[in-house]
């Protein structure tokens, strides 16, 4: 016999402690130590995650809305849109996303907005004509698209006609402005 086993002998009416005993018994003195130091021991968490109001003792939270309820996502995705800076790319977002049903299914087949800088919302017309006539009502698109997505968002439009179709074909090429026709 080693000397560790002569200073703590084993009873076999000792059962072996599991670690679920283990933790029980930490608990425990932790409890009795927090209520030394005059702690409340024992409520567990005070309210939902976040919040800062006490649990009601019956189950119902009542008629009215309150942090325990489900919220909507559009809501919560909006809130931290806010507090991370993001909001004018999110609204930047909707704004083209919604284009058909805010300016109508005519003009958005014939103008597509391309980019919002600086309150300037940049649109694509399909041709010259739809150009002159996007610009010709381009107040009556302000005041929709201020509806839509509220006030200030885009304060001015540029409205510009089609591309111009590239004549450069191939790595040589001869300069000037190539076949002269009304483009844009």
């Amino acid at each position: 016999m080693t000397d560790d086993q002569r200073r703590d002998p084993i009873t076999p009416s000792d059962p072996p402690q599991r670690g679920y005993d283990i933790a029980r018994q930490a608990l425990e003195e932790a409890r009795t130590r927090a209520r030394a130091d005059g702690k409340q021991v024992g409520r567990g968490r005070t309210g939902p995650v976040g919040g800062g109001k006490r649990l009601r003792k019956r189950g119902w939270t009542g008629s009215g809305a309150d942090p325990w309820d489900p919220q909507p996502l559009g809501r919560l995705v909006g809130q931290v849109a806010k507090r991370r800076g993001w909001d004018d790319k999110v609204t930047t977002g909707r704004l083209f996303a919604e284009w058909d049903r805010i300016v109508g299914e005519d003009m958005s087949a014939h103008a597509t907005p391309e980019r919002l800088e600086e309150g300037v919302l940049y649109v694509r017309a399909s041709s010259t004509a739809w150009a002159t006539q996007l610009r010709l009502v381009a107040a009556d698109i302000l005041r929709k698209i201020a509806a839509a997505m509220g006030p200030g968002h885009v304060r001015r439009l540029k409205i510009e006609g089609p591309e111009k179709p590239s004549w450069r074909k191939g790595p040589l090429h001869v300069s000037g402005r190539g076949p002269r026709d009304t483009y844009g």
